[in-house]
């Protein structure tokens, strides 16, 4: 098995990747749901985890069902 070195980001680069605000990320690294490593006043985050938290986050279909408005039949009411 070869050995994989680490890809570290730091706490600007994690939160433009995720798309969110350095808040935000930290908020996600408080909560306990990214990892997240702190080398002397510096935090870093590992490539590989920034990933999984992104895959982690996916919508299933049907899972947001409930912020469309109700379906309507074709003579114009709710079925």
């Amino acid at each position: 098995m070869a050995n994989q070195q680490v890809r570290w980001l730091s706490t600007k680069d994690a939160s433009a990747r995720l798309g969110v605000t350095l808040r935000s990320l930290y908020r996600f690294i408080d909560g306990g749901e990214l990892a997240a490593y702190k080398f002397g006043r510096v935090i870093r985050l590992k490539e590989e985890d920034v990933d999984r938290f992104i895959e982690s986050c996916r919508i299933a279909p049907g899972d947001l069902e409930h912020l469309l408005p109700p379906r309507r039949s074709s003579n114009g009411t709710e079925p």
